[in-house]
């Protein structure tokens, strides 16, 4: 990343190409994304396999509706995957993003050639993006593609009861999927700033793991309901309302509000962590 960013003399296209290039090509950021492909493929083989034996009104949101239309597939793996899967690998991207950097001493060879630390962080930032929305999107596109090849598709029953024409349920579940990417942003950046604080990496993505857990945790204990609101994961699962009819977007909105005010805040912590420290390795 250093050589790409010294030829580039601070280029956005050239520092953004590289950071990318350097988080998809980590054996383990790329293990981790065939990690996420696997529980839709299980999903399917396993509901495929036990037929019309599979129990009703078990499991997760929209698993007992899969051998209906083969779309819920996808639906039911980013429900399953969101609880753990999706955060790890977002903890993972994220808490080594500078901490990784810190530890492998090539961060401050970074901040010796013309970039500044705000657009460094930035880049760094738009890469935990990217990398996390590349993986909703594994999740989404294995889950429809094994589905609809293993159950099929047609028109899709709405939780509602009502049809959906079958392009209008894609849709859907791209914007489904758009919205969960949405909170592992805002934890990205929360990623993000643990890894400003600390040279090591796996302290970072333990800590962001944490975070989003006990987020989860307490979004569960009725006896602190009036912190749920701010909570960032409390409204992950609202996605499910794209699939009412009517569509109620107020839970998708303050999910969505909820994200920006966790990501902006943790941004600017990070801002101000990183551009005020001093950086020795």
């Amino acid at each position: 990343m250093a050589e790409v960013v010294v030829a580039g003399r601070g280029r956005p296209g050239e520092l953004l190409l590289s950071e990318l290039r350097l988080v998809f090509g980590r054996r383990r950021n790329q293990l981790a994304l065939l990690v996420l492909a696997g529980p839709p493929l299980l999903i399917t083989i396993a509901l495929k396999t036990r037929g019309d034996h599979a129990g009703r009104g078990e499991g997760p949101p929209f698993l007992d509706s899969i051998t209906q239309n083969g779309l819920f597939v996808a639906l039911a793996a980013l429900s399953i995957e969101m609880g753990l899967l999706l955060p790890l690998a977002t903890a993972l991207v994220g808490g080594d993003s500078i901490a990784g950097e810190a530890q492998t001493g090539t961060l401050r060879y970074l901040l010796t050639v013309p970039v500044g630390r705000t657009r460094l962080l930035l880049v760094k930032y738009v890469g935990i993006v990217v990398y996390v929305g590349a993986g909703a999107l594994l999740v989404s596109a294995v889950g429809m593609l094994s589905g609809l090849a293993l159950f099929g598709g047609g028109t899709l029953t709405t939780l509602s009861g009502t049809p959906m024409p079958m392009g209008t349920a894609v849709v859907r579940v791209l914007l489904a999927t758009a919205y969960v990417a949405a909170g592992l942003a805002a934890l990205g950046a929360v990623g993000l700033f643990v890894s400003t604080l600390t040279e090591h990496p796996l302290a970072a993505m333990l800590v962001t793991v944490v975070i989003s857990t006990a987020s989860f945790i307490l979004d569960e204990i009725p006896q602190v309901d009036w912190l749920h609101p701010y909570l960032l994961t409390h409204q992950w699962a609202a996605y499910a309302d794209l699939f009412r009819d009517p569509v109620d977007l107020t839970n998708i909105g303050r999910g969505l509000y909820t994200d920006l005010a966790w990501a902006a805040v943790a941004l600017l912590l990070a801002r101000a962590r990183f551009t005020t420290a001093d950086i020795t390795s």
